[in-house]
């Protein structure tokens, strides 16, 4: 199992299907980092807890508004324009690379926030992804297909 919320994040993003159910998920308002930290605790066994989503929630929503979002927006409005501008194609990489950067940073967060919660529970554990999804993307296809992933994910990584 990895360790460390990004590494986690990059192998479970990597696997099929997983990338374009968080993007659904994502333009069912649903922030990405903070469904992939729900797979990567929901896997060590952490239990969910009202003021652990509450912390997780005032971690993400501040940097993927004052950070993120900008950087992303930006990159989604020079993509028309990039195709027949190489100088601009190459800033909006760079821009992209930095989007990247701020979701890694991101994710670094939510670990460090969570990093004293106990895992490894045994007990009967509520669902982090129902949790952390919101509410309009709950009964998305995509969310199953995210929970199903990352399942099987960990599942291969338990080496069952």
């Amino acid at each position: 199992m990895h360790t460390d919320l990004w590494n986690h994040a990059l192998a479970l993003y990597a696997r099929p299907g997983v990338e374009a159910a968080c993007l659904a998920l994502q333009s069912q308002g649903g922030d990405v980092c903070l469904l992939l930290c729900a797979t990567w605790l929901q896997a060590r066994g952490v239990p969910v807890q009202d003021e652990r989503v509450q912390a997780l929630r005032e971690v993400t929503e501040p940097w993927q508004r004052e950070v993120v979002n900008p950087l992303r927006s930006l990159r989604q409005q020079w993509r028309a324009a990039a195709q027949n501008d190489a100088q601009l194609a190459a800033l909006r990489e760079q821009v992209k690379g930095l989007e990247l950067q701020a979701e890694k940073a991101l994710l670094e967060r939510l670990q460090e926030r969570s990093r004293q919660w106990p895992a490894g529970t045994h007990d009967p554990m509520d669902d982090w992804l129902a949790r952390l999804a919101p509410d309009q993307a709950r009964r998305h296809d995509a969310l199953v297909r995210l929970r199903v992933a990352a399942a099987a994910f960990q599942d291969a990584e338990d080496g069952a």
